[in-house]
């Protein structure tokens, strides 16, 4: 007992070693997940950039097409095709480009042209049987038309290219311009920023709008319960800084539910271990001025045995040897100065002789308001430690006969002590026809403090019974259910392996 504080000191001290040892968090789990939100969106946004950037060149060249017909169209409107030079020109420059070529009836004619100092450096093939048509078909030009507008920002800006399409409304079989790829790689890149902007912008609203989401939904409980283990750990004695979940239905709920109750769960086992501790104590010093008037007992004891009186003679070896057993009892609690039993020294002897001594302990013998009944066959042996089996019986007898002690004398309180052998093991019972064991003190037996039967009871009797059973490698149990009269415990001890 006197241990227990020890240890959970000890417990605490390298927990509280390891976590001062483990590496630091590096950033919050809030401004990771907002980091990482706006990075997914700015990366689904370049993934429709690139596609963007390529139908926009594609559908400024058509525009350019278009407008280069209309040009085309004039010329051909005006008598014999003839145009000032001034006003061809101007149609050159409203349609931004320096050549227009159309084909009708497998005849290709030069429209309008301009001097161009380098032939073009790349051609831009626009008709159906190339990508306007078939573009929804074939994935090879969707990665064409991306390739395509990519060269469009390497390119020299005062490099020329040659686009080829198909005239609006069948206006004839192929139209051809030629022009300065500066204007389109102007536009393109105009619309690159546009889009950039754009996509910072959504980025920003719909990384925003999943962080404050995701963040009330999942960081803010998940931070709640990192808080609340914190603080618990802090001071796990303190009931306060036990979570209070939130009543949610999810994986959240569950886990405050569950932390909620293992924080209390650890709350009650340090206040039971600070107790025993402070109980360990106590024992610890009653158990050293306890010897010494023990000894002092049985040197007067001793003296007893020299007065002729029968009854002297008869009682006084009794007494000898229950202070011998509580002198020994005392000094192997201050030898081990801890809760834990020492291990058993095992050996085979009589089991009858070691119940009549319970029942001369407790001055059931000398008749009184409890009977005491016994059916244990004279050569039955057992193979276990004296000293503490003869405290396990002492222990459950004292308990019944307590319990009993209150019941009207018409009532006939007994307790019947009965063994029996089967096989490589002892089975011993102690029963009584006494009130019984209530549900409560049934589901809180082998508990200290919980599991007594009397008011005031500390219930350690039973635990030091189990923990002793234990040690001998057997079972103590509480038989019947709590409708049935009276209490039954049952004991089985095994022998030492071959």
């Amino acid at each position: 007992m006197h241990g227990a504080g020890v240890d959970v000191t000890t417990d605490r001290t390298l927990a509280a070693a390891a976590i001062a040892t483990a590496p630091p968090r590096r950033g919050s789990l809030s401004a990771k997940l907002l980091a990482f939100t706006v990075l997914f969106v700015m990366l689904a946004e370049v993934l429709i950039f690139v596609p963007s950037i390529a139908f926009f060149r594609l559908n400024w060249l058509i525009d350019r097409l278009n407008l280069a017909q209309v040009a085309a169209l004039v010329v051909e409107a005006a008598p014999d095709g003839d145009l000032p030079e001034m006003l061809r020109d101007e149609l050159l420059r409203s349609a931004d480009v320096r050549l227009v070529a159309l084909k009708r009836a497998n005849q290709r004619r030069l429209i309008l042209s301009e001097t161009i100092e380098t032939p073009a450096a790349m051609t831009f093939d626009l008709r159906g049987d190339g990508r306007t048509t078939s573009i929804r078909r074939s994935p090879a030009h969707w990665l064409q038309l991306i390739s395509d507008a990519l060269v469009v920002f390497v390119t020299n800006e005062k490099s020329f290219v040659r686009v080829i399409g198909e005239p609006a409304k069948g206006a004839g079989e192929m139209i051809e311009i030629v022009m300065s790829i500066k204007p389109l790689r102007t536009a393109m890149i105009q619309h690159a920023i546009n889009v950039l902007v754009l996509s910072i912008i959504i980025s920003l609203l719909t990384a925003c709008a999943v962080y404050f989401t995701l963040n009330r939904l999942l960081v803010a409980p998940m931070m709640r319960l990192t808080d609340a283990m914190t603080s618990f750990s802090d001071n796990p004695e303190d009931a306060t800084r036990i979570i209070r979940p939130s009543g949610r239905a999810d994986e959240i709920g569950t886990a405050e539910r569950e932390l909620a109750l293992m924080q209390g769960e650890l709350h009650q086992a340090l206040a039971q271990k600070n107790r025993l501790a402070a109980l360990g104590l106590a024992v610890s010093k009653i158990n050293h001025d306890l010897r010494n008037l023990l000894a002092n007992a049985l040197l007067l004891s001793d003296r007893l045995t020299s007065l002729p009186d029968p009854q002297v003679q008869r009682f006084a070896p009794k007494l000898i040897a229950s202070l011998d057993r509580a002198i020994k009892f005392c000094n192997e609690s201050l030898q081990f100065g801890r809760a834990a039993e020492p291990p058993p020294r095992r050996e085979v002897f009589a089991l009858a002789p070691l119940l009549a001594e319970v029942e001369a302990g407790l001055g059931l013998d000398l008749g009184g308001a409890v009977a005491v009944s016994m059916a244990v066959a004279e050569g039955l042996t057992i193979d276990a430690d004296r000293d503490q089996l003869y405290r396990v019986i002492s222990n459950i007898v004292r308990n019944s006969v307590e319990a009993l002690s209150a019941l009207p004398p018409e009532r006939n309180p007994a307790v019947h002590l009965a063994a029996a052998r089967e096989n490589d093991a002892v089975t011993i019972d102690v029963t009584d026809n006494g009130p019984g064991l209530a549900p409560q003190a049934r589901a809180n037996l082998f508990r200290p403090f919980q599991g007594s039967r009397r008011v005031g009871g500390t219930g350690l009797g039973l635990v030091i019974a189990q923990e002793i059973v234990t040690a001998h490698g057997g079972h103590i149990e509480a038989v019947g259910s709590p409708s049935e009269p009276g209490a039954h415990f049952r004991l089985r001890i095994p022998d030492r392996p071959a």
